[in-house]
């Protein structure tokens, strides 16, 4: 499905339709008959919170036509030919291309279809393009194929370290940090740390197709990872993964892991460090006089280009960093709450058997169904079983069992018994917090509803004899088991067989009988 909302929100960015195209996993004609819909119906980023994602998809609905005909094959020769000088690009190339088809009344291929033949031909005779880059206009990352070493300082233990490597292809100026490992938290950790070294972000950002940056890798349309895409949106960058097995699609960072493996990880290989914030130190000396390094065939440095010429052009860096985020898929269940970490979250009733996406962070938890957030809560943390209800989003005959409280349980022992009371007393005062015993109450307060109210009171009346503050279980054993309709109840030792015991007499051991 065509990701609608994601096209409006980097077109606003000032992205081009083909970097859209590749971001969304979708063609140019597709971006480009979004856009003139959006156009037509006034819509524009940011969109307003009615608008759904069920609502976008009826709006940018197009029929798609098919079309007849034959095409003409473009002279890749002499398509190749012109590709070598200076300042022409495909683009143009098929510009021409089309209004000679045109002229001549034929058929063209359509703008992708033009590149991948192209491309076909130059990869058989080995041409290579040239890629220029823009100042501030993207940012190529990878994990370095080195890897470093910590040693543990108790048992002497070497752990592997891996190097993530982060460039700006304009300038060539480099970041660099060690992580214990490649997983996505620190995958994310590197992009906020990287953005915040470079004090701005980037208009597009060009990783490899790893999984913890795009979930399904294909040859034309990868899917970005949620935790990805979310992050993108934050700094409001656009994720064009490489094609898969195609390392020419970022040779800056290609080639920095190759310099940063000679003068950072090589440099650094007889060193011995004992915690990762001494080699995270290390890296960054070494990578100060990587930047600050003259270039060899032209005049500057990576850190001098990147200060006159890049940092300008960068975007500003949002307020606030970048939190990482897990997502999950729950079906809220028929008490209209989700359970997420063994804790239970309120939403609105009317979602009851309905998958929802739940995004957590260490501070909240929000629920979305169809793109739109229906419920936001504080995370909670501690023991589990933790309830997070809002009266907002219960049913309107629910709402009053909220107002539950000690007396009124009380209230409601006193019309089945004494020892229902007593045992209500003991149950609600057996907890440090009073709301916490309410559960338990209910439960057995209900139990009068399954056995009667005078065998819950004769239940209540065995457990007090047996413990002065008997629990829940006891009543419901006593009930399950019958004790409580025996006729009598044991009554306990008396004082003096408590202070004589057992005395068996002469008759036990034989009388005189025995006697000599």
């Amino acid at each position: 499905m065509t990701n609608y909302r994601e096209i409006l929100r980097l077109f606003s960015q000032g992205i081009s339709q083909r970097s859209i195209a590749a971001s969304c996993g979708c063609s140019r004609s597709t971006v480009q008959r979004t856009l003139s819909r959006a156009q037509e119906h006034s819509l524009s980023w940011p969109l307003a919170p009615e608008m759904t994602d069920e609502r976008l998809s009826r709006v940018f609905s197009p029929p798609t036509t098919a079309q007849s005909g034959i095409q003409k094959e473009p002279d890749y020769e002499n398509i190749h030919r012109e590709m070598g000088k200076r300042g022409v690009t495909l683009t143009l190339l098929w510009n021409e291309y089309c209004a000679a088809c045109r002229e001549a009344g034929e058929i063209p291929f359509m703008y992708t279809a033009f590149c991948d033949r192209y491309r076909r031909y130059a990869v058989r005779h080995k041409a290579t393009m040239h890629l220029s880059h823009k100042p501030g206009e993207s940012m190529e990352v990878d994990w370095a194929g080195q890897t470093m070493e910590v040693t543990d300082n108790i048992t002497g233990r070497a752990i592997p370290i891996y190097v993530f490597v982060a460039v700006l292809p304009c300038s060539g100026y480099t970041y660099v940090e060690a992580f214990f490992s490649r997983n996505q938290e620190n995958w994310i950790a590197a992009h906020v740390n990287a953005y915040q070294h470079f004090g701005g972000v980037t208009r597009i950002l060009v990783p490899d197709n790893l999984k913890t940056g795009v979930d399904r890798v294909d040859w034309y349309t990868p899917v970005i990872n949620r935790s990805y895409h979310e992050m993108a949106e934050h700094y409001g960058t656009a994720v064009i993964p490489t094609r898969v097995r195609k390392p020419k699609d970022k040779p800056t960072v290609e080639g920095a892991v190759g310099v940063v493996s000679t003068w950072i990880i090589a440099a650094l290989r007889k060193w011995k460090f004992f915690s990762l914030h001494e080699l995270n130190e290390a890296i960054r000396e070494k990578l100060t006089e990587f930047n600050e390094k003259p270039f060899q065939k032209k005049p500057g440095s990576r850190l001098s280009i990147f200060l006159a010429e890049e940092q300008p052009l960068l975007q500003s860096l949002p307020d606030r960093p970048f939190e990482l985020a897990e997502w999950k898929v729950c079906t809220v269940a028929y008490n209209y709450h989700i359970t997420v970490g063994k804790m239970f979250y309120s939403v609105p009733h009317e979602y009851i058997k309905r998958e929802v996406n739940v995004r957590l962070t260490r501070g909240t938890i929000e629920v979305f169904h169809g793109g739109t957030r229906i419920a936001s809560h504080a995370r909670r943390h501690g023991h589990p079983g933790q309830y997070a209800t809002l009266p907002e989003h219960m049913p309107e005959d629910h709402v009053k069992y909220t107002q539950w409280n000690a007396e009124r349980f009380l209230s409601w022992a006193k019309a089945v018994g004494e020892n229902t009371v007593a045992v209500t007393k003991a149950i609600l005062t057996s907890r440090k917090i009073e709301q916490q015993a309410y559960r338990t109450c209910m439960a057995l307060l209900k139990l009068a509803e399954k056995y009667s109210p005078p065998r819950l009171e004769g239940a209540c009346k065995r457990a007090l004899s047996y413990s002065p503050s008997p629990g829940f279980k006891s009543v419901q054993t006593i009930l399950a088991t019958e004790q409580d309709m025996l006729t009598t109840v044991e009554e306990p030792m008396s004082a003096a067989s408590d202070n004589f015991g057992f005395t068996r007499g002469s008759a036990y051991y034989g009388g005189d009988d025995h006697a000599e």
